[in-house]
């Protein structure tokens, strides 16, 4: 993402030329109803969550809905990627999305806070792996991080 002029911050050149994207996202059970209603308090956790995270704010948005479903979403567009939170108060329920780009940021902080501060009675989290493939001077594609959950295909 970082090209001469394109006002992207530089990332660092670690000696391959690759993208390091990380994707962290949640359900959380057992919250809060008022915490899931309130705009305000979960755009403040959506704001410390991105500077945990080590991410640049570009810009936030809210979003309350009523009726049967209703809740909150909060959305937070980073340079790096986003955060974003989406709110259930009807089932004490939230899930939270923290993706970013570049070795400098780091999703797993911005979880750790939201999950302290949301307090949840139970929470299922996974992770993926966005990075792109690293292609090798002999034309191999290879991961750019190591996980044993995925591996490379081809497609022809």
């Amino acid at each position: 993402m970082s090209e001469a002029g394109s006002g992207m911050p530089e990332q660092g050149n670690t000696g391959s030329d690759y993208i390091v994207g990380r994707h962290v996202f949640a359900n959380l059970y057992g919250l809060d109803k008022e915490k899931l209603w309130d705009e305000q308090y979960l755009r403040s956790l959506v704001e410390e969550a991105v500077k945990r995270a080590n991410a640049s704010l570009v810009e936030m948005k809210s979003w309350r809905f009523g009726g049967k479903h209703g809740g909150v979403s909060v959305l937070a567009l980073v340079i790096e990627s986003h955060v974003a939170i989406h709110t259930w108060p009807e089932y004490e329920y939230a899930t939270i999305d923290i993706y970013t780009c570049g070795e400098r940021s780091d999703p797993w902080k911005a979880f750790e806070y939201m999950l302290n501060e949301l307090k949840p009675k139970y929470y299922i989290v996974g992770y993926a792996d966005r990075s792109s493939l690293y292609i090798s001077r002999g034309g191999r594609a290879e991961l750019a991080k190591t996980n044993p959950l995925q591996e490379v295909k081809h497609h022809y």
